[in-house]
């Protein structure tokens, strides 16, 4: 990795995480009292199997396998489900020309239903169009201001740090991220992993490290951030080291280092996000560097890196507060992880696109007393209402005081229905993420 010859002060502004007022049945959990069945339905926090297309390279067995594999496991809509046909002419592996490249993108453009708002990309490879990497070519289209030549900075992502529940709507793009797997096995348990991880609430470590490689070590900077916003709700453990060994409950791995070792000797939790900033570990065919997907292989859900040469600007890799704050307030893997790359050009997402682990809530009893727990409701005004007819009947109104952090919202007895809660007033004073 070329190493900067000056020093950048890079400013990250975390705008309000607001959550879509409408409510959603689409994410409620079902509960029950003395009184019978009630359904309860917090307001929607992350894309759904409905939102997602699947794209899948009919020349590619695999490909075919896995994609339809992941249509039944994740109950995608048949719709949703768009198959191209291309065999790769460039001889460099993983590797697809712009002109091939555009021919193929029109076509998914044309087949993808108007409400699709993101996708997931049946193969490992291609994985690099030109300069671009194939998720933010599929993403963008491709456009050479994604791109840089030596050190140089690429044009920003409209969707990093969003509050955007339809990227495609909002933005005019879809987010996609790579199932990539090596064979059925790899992708199955990659799949199989996100789908256990949605709504288990995990309570892991987040393991920030501190390596030798000074250029690589960047990310370094957004450490104290997460430590004073995340050190009540992670178990969080800076360690310096150039690799960590023999721990169970790895929920969050970020690093800086051309190779890290060690990390099959790891367990890492259904949802586990893995990276390590280096100049080509997007290249899933690199003999010189590791490549991204060996975490996932490892038993991550969800990794990154770049395909072309970034220098070690901190945007064009994922920061590591954000891609925890997103994924903690309800976001998917994919929403996630993209909202914490701002110049995602170079970058290749991988991983399962709609593992959300952190997304719901449960309920519990104290006496007479139960309570809602979430953390996916940001600070604001809230009520619990009562779907009657037409209309909505007020129960309660809460109060949440916290940006970050877990809520506890006593719930009255209730009596057989279907219940909301509903955002009043997304009144926010989002933390600073000032970098020095």
């Amino acid at each position: 990795m070329i190493k900067l010859k000056y020093q950048m002060l890079i400013f990250f502004c975390l705008t309000s995480l607001a959550v879509n007022a409408a409510p959603s049945n689409k994410i409620s959990d079902k509960t029950s009292n003395k009184r019978g069945k009630i359904r309860l339905a917090l307001p929607k926090t992350h894309l759904t199997a409905a939102e997602l297309g699947v794209i899948i390279n009919k020349a590619d067995p695999l490909s075919v396998k896995i994609g339809e594999y992941y249509q039944l496991a994740r109950k995608i809509p048949l719709e949703n489900m768009i198959y191209i046909n291309f065999t790769l002419k460039e001889k460099i592996p993983g590797y697809i020309n712009a002109s091939q490249f555009n021919k193929i993108r029109m076509e998914i453009v044309k087949k993808t239903h108007k409400r699709i708002q993101a996708y997931a990309i049946a193969w490992r490879t291609p994985y690099r169009v030109g300069c671009m990497s194939m998720t933010s070519a599929i993403t963008f289209g491709y456009k050479t201001e994604y791109c840089a030549t030596r050190c140089k900075l690429t044009k920003k992502s409209p969707y990093y740090n969003s509050t955007s529940l339809k990227p495609f709507l909002h933005f005019g793009f879809r987010p996609s991220m790579l199932l990539a797997a090596k064979n059925f096995k790899q992708a199955k348990l990659l799949i199989d992993r996100g789908i256990n991880s949605d709504k288990s609430r995990p309570t892991g470590t987040a393991y920030l490290l501190n390596t030798k490689d000074k250029a690589r070590n960047v990310r370094k900077r957004f450490y104290p951030l997460i430590k004073k916003h995340f050190s009540n709700i992670f178990n969080l453990e800076e360690v310096n080291s150039n690799f960590i060994e023999k721990r169970n409950d790895v929920m969050f791995y970020f690093t800086g280092i051309v190779k890290v070792p060690k990390i099959n000797q790891n367990r890492y939790l259904p949802g586990a996000m893995a990276d390590h900033l280096t100049s080509t570990g997007g290249r899933l065919i690199n003999l010189s560097q590791m490549p991204a997907d060996l975490w996932l292989e490892a038993g991550a859900t969800g990794s990154y890196g770049t395909v072309v040469e970034p220098c070690n600007f901190t945007p064009k890799f994922p920061n590591p507060f954000l891609a925890m704050l997103h994924y903690y307030k309800g976001s998917s893997l994919i929403e996630a992880y993209w909202k914490s790359v701002a110049m995602p050009g170079q970058g290749l997402f991988i991983g399962e696109p709609l593992a959300s682990p952190f997304a719901g809530y449960r309920l519990s009893r104290q006496g007479n007393n139960t309570y809602l727990h979430t953390q996916v409701l940001n600070k604001g005004e809230y009520a619990l209402v009562k779907k009657t007819g037409n209309s909505y009947k007020l129960i309660k109104r809460y109060k949440i005081e916290t940006l970050i952090g877990p809520s506890k919202l006593e719930i009255p007895t209730l009596a057989e229905g279907n219940y909301r809660i509903v955002r009043l007033k997304p009144k926010v004073s989002p933390p600073s993420t000032t970098n020095k």
